[in-house]
């Protein structure tokens, strides 16, 4: 798994999302480039603003215990897999702007760096490692930037 904390990595996935055109088609699934930008910046939403709330009790152990282990290890994605309802973007969004916001959350990620994530509580899957969050950023945007080719 590469490490999303490395300023090269992020420098190459900087370079992907901008191959990225506005009419840039899916390769498999249903979102428009668009929405899948909007998508991806979600997972940054949830571990630096209040946007989303918390899951209850409940939910955060089921999450805790059937999801987190598929989302922070390092096996990539299948295609067409079901996501979270706060993970469903529906409307049509503006390309620039949402290609602006997710290379912003890269950028802010690296700044922060590798400490700043060491048990850094997720709203879905309580504290999680370094390594833990680095899997979850990266495998999501790879899997999702290959969706649209690039």
């Amino acid at each position: 798994m590469k490490n999303i904390f490395d300023p090269q990595v992020t420098t190459e996935l900087i370079g992907r999302i901008n191959q990225l055109k506005p009419e840039t088609p899916a390769l498999w699934g249903k979102m428009t480039v668009d929405q899948m930008l909007a998508h991806c910046s979600v997972a940054y939403e949830m571990a630096f603003t209040n946007k989303h709330p918390k899951p209850n009790p409940l939910m955060r152990f089921l999450l805790k215990t059937f999801v987190k282990n598929g989302v922070v290890n390092e096996v990539p994605y299948k295609r067409n897999i079901r996501t979270a309802p706060q993970f469903v973007i529906s409307d049509r969004k503006d390309f620039e702007l949402e290609q602006k916001r997710l290379i912003t959350y890269l950028e802010h990620t690296l700044a922060l760096g590798k400490d700043h994530f060491e048990g850094k509580e997720s709203l879905s899957f309580g504290p999680l490692t370094a390594q833990e969050w680095n899997n979850m950023f990266y495998k999501h945007l790879d899997h999702h930037l290959s969706q649209f080719g690039v």
